[in-house]
This record gives C-alpha cells, sequence and structure tokens, in this order.
C-alpha cells in the first residue's frame, strides 16, 4: 500500500487548497471521502468473495476426498462381502468334506462311521451290560427316586399343604 505520513497528507492538502480554491474544498473532500469509502468496500467484497471461493473449493476437494474414501471402503467391504458369501456357499455344499477333500471319501467317512458306531453299541451283549449293573434304559432323575423311596415315605398332593 501506499505509504502516507502526516507531511504527506498535509502536502496534499495544501496542493488541493491552491488547485480547488478554499470555496470548493469542503465539497471536494467530502466526495473524496465517500469515493474512498466505497472504494474500501468494493476491495472487502472482493477479499471477503475470493476467501469464500477459496473456502468453497478447499470444501470441493475435501467432498471429493471423502467421496473417494466413502467408494473405498463400499468397495472393500463388498468384495469382502462377497468372498465370505462364496465361503459360506461351499460350506453349505459340501458340510462335511475338510480343505481339499473330495465327496467320494465322504461316503468312506460316513460309512467308517456308522460301522464304528455299530459295533460300539452292539459288541457287548444286553444280558453281560444287565449283569455288571450298566444301564440298558435311561430314565430321569425324578424317576429313580421316586424307584428308590421308601414305600412310607411318599408324599401325596394333599400333604404338601
Amino acid at each position: 500500500m501506499i505509504d502516507l505520513g502526516l507531511s504527506k497528507l498535509a502536502l496534499i492538502g495544501v496542493v488541493a487548497l491552491v488547485v480547488v480554491g478554499p470555496e470548493r474544498l469542503p465539497k471536494v473532500a467530502r466526495m473524496a471521502g465517500t469515493l474512498f469509502g466505497r472504494a474500501q468496500r468494493y476491495i472487502s467484497d472482493v477479499k471477503a468473495e475470493v476467501s469464500r471461493e477459496i473456502e468453497l473449493e478447499e470444501l470441493r476437494k475435501m467432498q471429493k476426498e471423502m467421496q473417494e474414501a466413502a467408494t473405498d471402503v463400499e468397495q472393500t467391504i463388498t468384495s469382502n462381502l462377497a468372498e465370505l458369501e462364496s465361503d459360506v456357499q461351499e460350506a453349505l455344499r459340501n458340510p462335511l468334506l475338510e480343505p481339499g477333500e473330495e465327496p467320494s471319501q465322504m461316503a468312506v467317512k460316513a460309512k467308517d462311521f456308522r460301522k464304528k458306531k455299530l459295533a460300539r453299541n452292539s459288541a457287548i451283549p444286553a444280558w453281560y451290560k444287565k449283569q455288571n449293573g450298566r444301564r440298558t434304559r435311561v430314565i430321569s432323575g425324578a424317576a429313580r427316586v421316586a424307584k428308590y423311596r421308601p414305600a412310607g415315605a411318599r408324599k401325596t398332593p394333599a400333604s404338601f399343604h
């Protein structure tokens, strides 16, 4: 900006008084003041608009970055979800298969399992289980208590009161 000191302002005032004259000097000073005020307001408006444009451009850049980040996150989630869905579909198609196992191997496993179960359940005859105290039938805990309770100790519903 222009550096105006007191001496320079006094020099400008003396020149204006000589050039314009003492009658029209107040009118010219008023007009110069209004023009100077308008120029200041115009300059401040231009500065404000430039700063708003700069802020708006920064906001646009930030919005673009956020949209790109959101798109990246969405793509990552979509790809992970698709991968997970394919894994679940594969697991649903072959639930008992180990990774790298063929469906024919699953049939062999099922057959072996049935053989082992049959061998466990039928290898010991029922008369031997009964003789050695092994249970042949499962009964509930309440039924066992009632079975072994003495006859006089049984409570009837009327004796609960």
